[in-house]
């Protein structure tokens, strides 16, 4: 038996939704941003990235890494790797001050990653997935309190940019920095979950497809041929993200919507002023916008003010933000307009007994004329085939990276070991289990 302790950490991560987008870099391999971000922390009861990672010494191959059951290369360079060698750099940095400290920075590793939610569908799951694994090498070489979240997001940041922010819950700014090596360029918090509780959020996933145009390739497209672009990082982000800090500090919904909508919008005009243009966005998708455009316009009408904001990233999936008192009926508008949708119905909004009513119905559910406002245009889009909105997640603001389970180096054991997605073997659970089936 080995004398080198077994080393074994296990942490969940959120995904996060950008309001100012991030779209460009000004250094591909460090991944620097042309411009500022902002974005809202998803709950990771709904939505997280889970990454078990051990250290051992019998592990004869080398570091190994398998995302959703599948093995994928780690390489001698790349972005696993890169996240990789920066904590056990950091690790190795502590044990060479602290000779008490077990020699771990130099174990081969074991890394498992599973997602509970579509990836490559724009919904961020690299972010998650990359700070999922940050998190729980961090854990794994007890680098905090050594490194804060914003020291480890620069970490993450070079895996995926927006992995940045989600090592942070509730309300997250990215800041592009100005260094060449990049060492300002991090997450920073701008409010937690608990300054605004009743923002939620109603993901309308169109499509889990994998999207055709990646957004590493579609940034690089932008950033070389796109004039808007440029406007948009010199003249409109700028301005955009301390009205969006100002919004989120005031609980403003109204100004909060107006920017999140035209930072979206902005976004895509970028993607469409790339040669040759990039489409993220499909018919249903642009179908979701008028929608809500028109729900918000007969909204204001009535003095009620924006009641909805829609943002798209690198793909044809809404999500839409509003209040939590708003959102039964704007439910029921989108499961009007779009049947046969799944919905997992997380708050029960529909009220007791109501599976059978929100689980394959082909016809739409009545519009609920009582609560949508007065003007509203009940012709703006047709009712939509059934199935063009696959799936509904209703979610909320969330909080950041958890650590579910840590093992060895003479700590004990902390959290659940069911969390953990390895074998006592070091192979993934979901392997052996398939493997027995």
């Amino acid at each position: 038996m080995s004398s080198q302790p077994i080393i074994t950490a296990t942490c969940s991560a959120p995904v996060n939704i950008a309001v100012i987008k991030y779209w460009g870099k000004r250094d591909t391999k460090l991944i620097l941003p042309t411009n500022d971000s902002l974005s809202v922390t998803l709950d990771q009861d709904h939505l997280r990235s889970v990454t078990t990672a051990r250290a051992d010494i019998s592990f004869q191959k080398g570091d190994r890494l398998w995302l959703n059951g599948v093995e994928e290369e780690i390489g001698t360079e790349g972005r696993l790797r890169t996240c990789i060698e920066e904590c056990r750099k950091v690790r190795k940095g502590m044990e060479a001050k602290d000779g008490s400290l077990a020699k771990i920075s130099g174990l081969p590793l074991h890394i498992c990653s599973e997602n509970n939610f579509p990836t490559a569908a724009g919904l961020a799951s690299s972010a998650s997935g990359f700070a999922a694994l940050v998190a729980t090498l961090a854990a794994l070489y007890g680098l905090k309190p050594t490194l804060n979240s914003s020291d480890l997001s620069k970490f993450a940041r070079q895996g995926s940019g927006s992995a940045c922010r989600s090592l942070f819950g509730g309300f997250v700014a990215w800041q592009s920095g100005t260094e060449a090596s990049g060492d300002d360029s991090l997450a920073i918090e701008v409010a937690p979950r608990e300054h605004w509780p009743t923002l939620q959020a109603l993901i309308c996933v169109v499509s889990d497809a994998k999207k055709g145009t990646p957004s590493t390739a579609g940034m690089q497209r932008t950033v070389a041929t796109s004039p808007l672009l440029q406007h948009r990082i010199k003249d409109v982000v700028p301005a955009r993200m301390e009205a969006m800090r100002k919004a989120i500090k005031d609980h403003d919904f109204d100004s909060f919507a107006d920017l999140t909508m035209a930072d979206s919008n902005n976004f895509h005009a970028c993607a469409l002023d790339t040669a040759p243009p990039i489409f993220y966005m499909n018919d249903v998708s642009r179908a979701i916008v008028q929608l809500v455009e028109e729900f918000n316009r007969a909204s204001v009408a009535e003095g009620k003010g924006k009641r909805i904001a829609y943002t798209y990233d690198a793909g044809p999936n809404a999500v839409l933000y509003a209040e939590e008192k708003e959102m039964k009926t704007i439910l029921a508008v989108i499961r009007h307009y779009f049947p046969n949708t799944d919905f997992d119905d997380t708050f029960n909004l529909l009220g007791a007994g109501a599976n059978a009513s929100h689980r394959g119905a082909q016809e739409a559910v009545p519009l609920p004329t009582n609560e949508v406002p007065k003007g509203f245009n009940e012709n703006v889009i047709p009712v939509q085939e059934p199935g063009a909105v696959r799936r509904l997640i209703h979610t909320r603001v969330g909080d950041g990276p958890r650590v579910l389970h840590t093992w060895g180096d003479g700590k004990g054991t902390a959290g659940d070991v069911k969390e953990s997605l390895l074998g006592e073997d070091g192979i993934p659970l979901r392997l052996q289990r398939a493997k027995r089936a």
